[in-house]
């Protein structure tokens, strides 16, 4: 399984925190990503920051997941 977690904004969008998807070989954070997006456009619009198992990334890193990874999403957000 592939762990998948919203935070902010980006989960009131998605209409949830977390779902869990089937894990296949050669998988990437991106085609995760890309899959959810073509799902629900509007809260990937303000998705800015992506982390996977702990670390962010960024479209260069590419490298494919493994079974139990953690892919997280959210927005930028400022407190005060």
């Amino acid at each position: 399984m592939i762990n998948v977690l919203f935070f902010g904004p980006v989960a009131e969008r998605i209409g949830t925190r977390q779902i869990s998807l089937d894990f296949q070989e050669s998988l990437r954070w991106q085609d995760v990503r890309d899959a959810l997006r073509a799902r629900c456009p509007e809260a990937f619009e303000i998705v800015s920051i992506v982390a996977v198992d702990g670390r962010r990334v960024t479209e260069q890193d590419s490298a494919p997941l493994a079974q139990g990874s953690e892919i997280v999403f959210m927005s930028t957000f400022s407190g005060g």
